[in-house]
């Protein structure tokens, strides 16, 4: 009987709509149902029930190396203008090892919230990284 293993989390892609597609990390990949509490003044117990209520979805971040004359996060976040912004669909997929998606996020009408970009230090011996974060209006899973 083969033995199945739960899946390691380092090998993904990320489709975001801009022409450098290497991250290193993606957090937020959350949704969640906020719960409505309810008591009408009649119920004989002292208590509120509790029914499900709206659907809420967390901000995703993506990071990834800084690349020299690369400022595409920025140029994003500059789309923003009063209530309008350029919105792009992502498709975040988990690979197996043939490079093939064993499980796929797609996220709906998402827009930049924040860049942020290295933290400097003279000791450090690490890579440059900036992180941008989004905004979403839907997170539908896949998993195949």
């Amino acid at each position: 009987m083969e033995k199945i293993y739960p899946l390691p989390v380092f090998h993904f892609s990320v489709e975001w709509g801009g022409t450098r597609i290497g991250f290193s990390e993606v957090t937020g990949l959350t949704q969640e149902n906020q719960a409505i509490e309810y008591r009408d003044g009649s119920f004989p117990e002292y208590s509120s029930i509790k029914m499900p209520g709206l659907r809420k979805f967390s901000n995703i971040t993506l990071k990834r190396g800084v690349v020299k004359s690369d400022n595409e996060f920025f140029a994003w976040l500059n789309t923003i203008k009063l209530n309008k912004v350029e919105r792009r669909d992502l498709v975040i997929k988990l690979l197996n090892e043939e490079h093939s998606p064993v499980m796929v996020w797609k996220v709906h009408n998402a827009f930049p919230v924040k860049v942020e970009g290295p933290q400097l230090k003279a000791s450090a011996n690490e890579v440059a990284v900036e992180s941008i974060e989004i905004a979403h209006e839907g997170l539908e899973v896949q998993n195949d």
